[in-house]
């Protein structure tokens, strides 16, 4: 860049200066009119632009604010381009309470979710384009109305306690339910979800579960219902209240106004529970998954009672068989009892018959055999009973197995000296037994 030359004032030296210590002579610092000057720093820049558009220093001054505020806006086009409504910019600053906050900064699409960040640099934006000093250097004569909407909104908004006031009441974050006939048409999922992130936004508990969709599990479909039938709101009402006038000689009329602001607040507060309730009562009266999940729960209590139903019933067929098995058991060893019993009986009558037919064949032996007497030989009346007594004590002394043998040998004997022979024996038998003593036979015994 070539030098640029202009000419310098000489300086005024101040009183009792002692110039000559510095310049030999005052010719010389007179000879000192012309400078040669090298381009350095932004004054120089802002020099060199005055004198190549032939700007005075005020003209210079308003084209670069011009300038500055065109790049502001270009820089944030961005992030804020929200075009103005021409009826916005007539509010009344006055009704501010009526205004849409975020509306006004040209933050309406972030709304509630618009960072601090965001709020300084809309309001930026704002003041620079509304600023009452620059409308009138263009040339304007509107008023400032807006201008004073503008910092009335950054005010409430950069205001953590009056921008929640303000989101509690903000109609224009809703998201409205849609209606039985959207809902069974159009996709349930897509259109409630997000009516609940909407709401979501005053929930105390963070994060907020998710209505998900058709694939989502019973449990988390539960959570979710759950936690919105018991929903902890911050949501309050207080941006609505009546103002209390600042008159502290009328301290009658300021309780009257905060009274009534109280019950108004509770008023709110209860109608947008209920509201809150119906809205979850008609999302959840249209899920699906809920139906489907009945039906699976039917189904599996139904296959639960036809699995007790069964068992019962296979129960009862078991103890049925069991006491089936058990009373054929009890006849069977009835009836065995009575057989044996039967043969028992039958077995002692012909034990009974058998040892009466012994009895017989033994008292027939000694009366075929004479009594014991010689052929010939005539017994008596006495010689019969003592035969007959010495058969009866022998009979008495022997059990039936003996009696049986003794009979088998006696059978089909007549011969006196044979029967006696034999009886003889069985006495031998019994006295070596000691089953019958010496003596105690009357003829069998000799």
């Amino acid at each position: 860049m070539a030098a640029v030359h202009f000419s310098l004032p000489l300086p005024v030296l101040p009183q009792g200066w002692a110039g000559e210590k510095d310049f030999k002579s005052i010719g010389q610092l007179s000879s000192a009119t012309q400078r040669n000057i090298e381009p350095v720093g932004p004054h120089f820049l802002a020099h060199a632009r005055r004198k190549r558009h032939q700007r005075t220093f005020s003209e210079d001054d308003r084209i670069q604010a011009q300038e500055s505020v065109k790049k502001v806006e270009d820089d944030d086009v961005g992030e804020i381009s929200e075009p103005e409504d021409p009826l916005m910019l007539q509010r009344d600053a006055k009704d501010w309470k009526g205004q849409d906050h975020y509306a006004v900064l040209g933050l309406s699409k972030h709304r509630y979710k618009a960072t601090e960040t965001q709020i300084k640099r809309a309001h930026r934006k704002k003041v620079l384009r509304h600023h009452p000093d620059k409308k009138a250097a263009a040339g304007s004569s509107e008023d400032d109305s807006f201008f004073k909407c503008i910092q009335k909104a950054t005010e409430i908004l950069l205001d953590p306690v009056k921008r929640r006031q303000f989101d509690s009441v903000d109609e224009a974050a809703d998201v409205e339910p849609p209606s039985k006939k959207q809902a069974q048409k159009g996709n349930f999922f897509k259109l409630w979800n997000p009516v609940f992130v909407a709401e979501g936004r005053f929930s105390k508990t963070q994060p907020v579960p998710r209505l998900g969709d058709d694939k989502s599990k019973k449990e988390e479909v539960e959570e979710f219902y759950n936690f919105w039938y018991n929903f902890d709101s911050w949501r309050s009402f207080e941006y609505q209240d009546e103002d209390v006038p600042d008159d502290n000689e009328n301290r009658d009329q300021k309780r009257h106004v905060e009274r009534k602001n109280n019950n108004a607040r509770k008023k709110k507060k209860t109608e947008d529970t209920t509201r809150l309730r119906q809205l979850v009562d008609d999302c959840l009266a249209g899920d699906e998954r809920i139906k489907r999940f009945k039906k699976e729960e039917r189904a599996g209590k139904d296959k639960k009672r036809l699995e007790r139903e069964a068992a019962e019933k296979k129960e009862k067929e078991d103890a049925q068989k069991a006491a089936e098995e058990k009373e054929r058991l009890r006849k069977e060893t009835e009836e065995a009892s009575k057989a044996e019993k039967a043969e028992g009986k039958k077995a002692k009558e012909a034990a009974k018959n058998a040892m009466k037919k012994n009895k017989r064949v033994l008292k027939s032996s000694v009366k075929d055999a004479n009594y014991l007497l010689p052929a010939g030989q005539e017994a008596g009346a006495k010689r019969v009973d003592q035969v007959l007594n010495d058969v009866e004590a022998v009979m008495a002394k022997i059990d039936a197995e003996e009696m049986a043998s003794l009979a088998g040998k006696l059978g089909g004997m007549k011969v006196a000296e044979e029967v006696g022979q034999v009886w003889s024996e069985e006495v031998k038998r019994l006295v070596e037994a000691g089953k019958v003593k010496d003596g105690e036979l009357k003829v069998m015994g000799t």
